[in-house]
């Protein structure tokens, strides 16, 4: 499907997987190493949150609600990085009460997107309840971003009788290219990205209330210093978006590289200054001219949205 997304679409995510966390400890736990505030989370509050080096770059990033049957903590992570994350949280779980889970036999992740995504209960960013043995919540990133769910594949699939029409994840991929947002280690390199560059802040995936967690010092230094110079943009061109990793230039001067793409649009990490220049020369990439676009979730001062 290309062009405007219809109403009422519903996509199966295999690149995404569940994890649970639970015991007595597994909120404190996930409190101390996580960007956003365990608190927050509840059956009816879902968040989205970072796993960060000590030096404050890019780990893992993942969606986090709570099961209402058994207060479990269910993390909504990459399939092909669960392992590693797994791994990491057990060398911190030291004697922590904390039992990690891997739930992707039994629970399976959807998004329903679109032009109209309304849901009961589910009009605010972050919103949960439940969906069958499952869950359902607004994408806690942006409204536009839709809904996402955690259910039993049958349950998934019971959307078609309500009048959700299946689509392919190439279709989200798509969707959510056109609104800028990341889709974890594809566009936020591991070991490499920071939070404050890759929209985390605008997106409500850092708390800047909450206690010490890993990674903490740099991410408040980067904010209240502003010490950040280049972005995550989407960028499209007429023909085709290069290969992820592919150089950016202006005026034959490096400003950036393609994170990802998927045929005439994509993301890019680009300096605030070659989108915030108004001079005539374009963005190269590839020997292929590129448009960078400011969405109306960015809050760069330096920059007029296209």
């Amino acid at each position: 499907m290309t062009g405007k997304m219809r109403n009422n679409s519903y996509a199966f995510l295999t690149n995404r997987s569940i994890l649970s966390v639970s015991g007595p400890d597994a909120r404190q736990f996930l409190q101390g190493l996580i960007s956003n505030d365990m608190r927050k989370v509840s059956p009816e509050r879902a968040v989205w949150a970072a796993l960060l080096t000590p030096q404050g770059k890019f780990l893992h990033d993942f969606f986090i609600t709570e099961r209402s049957a058994d207060g479990a903590f269910l993390l909504e992570v990459e399939t092909s990085r669960r392992e590693d994350l797994t791994k990491r949280l057990k060398l911190y779980r030291l004697r922590a009460k904390v039992d990690l889970q891997d739930e992707s036999s039994s629970l399976v992740v959807a998004t329903i997107f679109g032009d109209s995504t309304s849901w009961p209960q589910l009009a605010e960013e972050g919103a949960a309840t439940t969906f069958g043995v499952g869950k359902i919540y607004r994408d806690p990133r942006l409204l536009a971003a839709g809904l996402r769910l955690v259910a039993p594949a049958q349950d998934v699939t019971s959307l078609t009788d309500m009048g959700y029409r299946e689509v392919s994840a190439n279709d989200y991929d798509q969707w959510l290219l056109g609104l800028g947002l990341p889709d974890g280690s594809r566009d936020l390199v591991v070991e490499k990205a920071t939070l404050m560059e890759s929209g985390f802040d605008e997106l409500h995936g850092i708390d800047w209330n909450k206690g010490c967690y890993i990674g903490q010092e740099l991410t408040a230094r980067m904010k209240y210093r502003g010490l950040v110079k280049k972005r995550l943009f989407p960028v499209t061109t007429s023909g085709t978006i290069p290969e992820p990793g592919t150089i950016i230039l202006k005026d034959g001067s490096d400003v950036g590289e393609i994170r990802s793409s998927r045929g005439n649009a994509g993301l890019a990490l680009i300096k605030i200054d070659a989108i915030a220049n108004t001079s005539s020369a374009p963005l190269l990439s590839a020997d292929q001219e590129i448009t960078a676009h400011v969405p109306s979730w960015i809050k760069l001062p330096e920059v007029n949205p296209t």
